[in-house]
């Protein structure tokens, strides 16, 4: 259930925070209040793209919050997938929007925008203002089936998704394999040729790294030569060398050394210094012996360094990919050197493939064909609820279309609303009023049957009115028996039947427009019903119609 919405400096709202109930929590307000803020204000907590209008324009970021009361091991068995604790089983979704840059959190762990989506999926489901027009999609309705019948399902179709996919990799290998007799000379010929060439080159991994090193060392051995060689003629050759002078300083001092305290230490410090010196010379001196920057060692790294560089070039960007080239270079040579053999396997994983695919696209077809005679049952009766007097609701499957990864139905729903009338396409009959309902109807039918405790309906009371809204409003009362609800109406006839009613408003402080909710009192209530019957101009008899309609609810519910 959701417990808490906290929203801070998003479009009107500086900070508003909302604590909902459980049952049918409704919102009301005049047009242009904010109440799509407000729905978009979850969205974007649930993971939606952030709108730019929503934004302000300052240097404050933008935070919206939800809090959850969960009771769920699936949400809690998911939340240990991505290595998120659930706390006194509360579950925080929070986004904060600062500089175009959105950062998603789970109970204070940073996770993508797809996992706060698939996480929020089990908690919240909204129902937008123009979502029932996904209904004139075919592909809406097979969704819609396969939610409803998916614990029969089960993993069916997760199978049938890893086979389909073999499927088509096998079948594209089977349309490239047939390829004639020269064809397949030439083929070979020329990876006999690849392969050969990198055998000859007998690569070890990670040899071209320490190649490059010893490159780059020789590449630069006159100038490290010629460097050593000045410096040991400055400390060590003929004349006026560092080493002479040291010992011509170091034999003078030592005459006097004898007669003051203080320049005995001193010829201790140059004795040292000369020491030191020796020991450079010495190292100095192993250096240039031992160097090994001949022209003939570098030309051999050089060449060899080539060899890699154009098998790279043509095989892989490494040493590994082009060893890999080479594995699937050989089992290619081995299968062109026994080609019938190869087809023959081929045709007989294809065809398994294809079995296989088969039976799970029959399995998936009879278990939805089966739930969706118990679906448009439900949804019939549901429609019933909402004035649909005398409807017939049916889905037709029709000829198996080809395999797909969803399998090979391609269903549709059909509805009559007028006696002896023939089932047509819901594009076809039912108007957007209509529609709307329709969805309502689904939504009722497949909340049964969903552990989704939280609904929100936003506007779903577009183009109703009369008897049909009261409908309306009483299948959203029973609704709220079993989900948490949160519904935004302009129905007066919804809005009576509320647990909880909130009002969406806007003020103006300092020359600035503010949108506000809060939380209505039972007299409070009233008056909003009042404003929502009469419009302008609320009288008593409008007040005592609207504290009618609130008493009426009460005793119905």
């Amino acid at each position: 259930m959701l417990q808490n919405l906290h929203v801070k400096n998003l479009a009107l709202i500086d900070e508003a925070e909302v604590e909902f109930s459980n049952g049918l929590n409704i919102l009301t307000g005049e047009t242009g209040a904010g109440k799509s803020i407000i729905i978009g204000s979850i969205n974007l907590a649930l993971g939606q793209k952030v709108p730019r209008e929503m934004l302000k324009d300052n240097d404050e970021p933008a935070l919206v919050e939800l809090i959850f009361s969960v009771d769920d091991d699936k949400v809690r068995e998911k939340l240990k997938e991505y290595d998120i604790e659930m706390v006194d089983n509360e579950v925080i979704l929070s986004r904060k929007i600062s500089s175009g840059k959105a950062v998603a959190r789970i109970n204070g762990e940073a996770v993508p925008a797809v996992v706060l989506k698939e996480i929020s999926s089990l908690l919240i489901d909204i129902h937008g203002q123009h979502e029932h027009q996904s209904l004139l999609s075919k592909k809406k309705h097979l969704d819609i089936l396969d939610g409803y019948a998916k614990n029969e399902l089960g993993s069916r179709k997760q199978d049938l998704f890893i086979a389909y996919r073999e499927y088509r990799a096998i079948k594209e290998e089977w349309e490239h394999s047939n390829v004639d007799v020269e064809e397949r000379k030439r083929e070979l010929s020329f990876l006999e040729y690849e392969v050969k060439e990198i055998e000859e080159a007998k690569l070890i991994v990670g040899e071209d790294e320490e190649l490059e090193t010893e490159f780059k060392r020789f590449s630069n051995g006159r100038k490290i030569m010629e460097g050593v060689s000045r410096a040991n003629e400055a400390v060590a050759g003929e004349g006026e060398s560092a080493s002479e002078l040291i010992g011509r300083a170091l034999r003078e001092i030592s005459s006097i050394s004898a007669y003051d305290k203080d320049v005995a230490e001193l010829e201790e410090q140059l004795a040292e210094i000369e020491n030191l010196l020796h020991d450079f010379n010495h190292g100095l001196s192993s250096y240039i012996s031992g160097a090994d920057f001949d022209e003939e060692t570098f030309y051999h790294i050089e060449k060899r360094l080539d060899v890699i560089n154009h098998l790279k070039s043509k095989y892989g960007n490494s040493i590994e990919q082009v060893l890999e080239a080479y594995e699937e270079k050989s089992n290619r040579i081995n299968v062109l050197n026994d080609y019938d053999t190869y087809l023959e396997k081929l045709s007989q994983d294809l065809k398994a493939k294809e079995a296989e695919v088969k039976r799970l696209c029959e399995e998936i077809s009879v278990i939805r064909k089966a739930k969706a005679t118990v679906l448009c049952e439900a949804i019939k009766q549901a429609l019933t609820d909402l004035n649909f007097l005398d409807v017939v609701f049916t889905m037709e499957f029709g000829a198996p279309v080809g395999y797909s990864a969803n399998g090979y139905d391609d269903p549709e729903f059909l509805i009559s609303t007028n006696p002896g009338e023939p089932v047509k396409p819901l594009g076809k009959v039912a108007s957007g009023g209509e529609l709307s309902r329709i969805m309502l109807a689904i939504k009722t039918v497949m909340a049964d049957a969903d552990d989704i405790e939280s609904l929100i309906f936003d506007e779903i009371d577009s183009g109703i009115s009369g008897r049909t809204a009261q409908m309306v409003a009483e299948k959203m009362n029973v609704l709220g028996r079993n989900h948490q609800i949160i519904c935004i109406t302009h129905l007066p006839q919804i809005a009576a039947m509320a647990d909880e009613h909130y009002l969406i408003h806007k003020s103006v402080e300092n020359n600035a427009t503010h949108t506000n909710i809060c939380k209505l009192k039972y007299d409070e209530s009233v008056q909003e019903l009042a404003r929502m019957l009469g419009g302008v101009e609320i009288t008593d008899a409008v007040v005592k119609n609207a504290q009618e309609m609130k008493e009426l609810a009460h005793i119905k519910k």
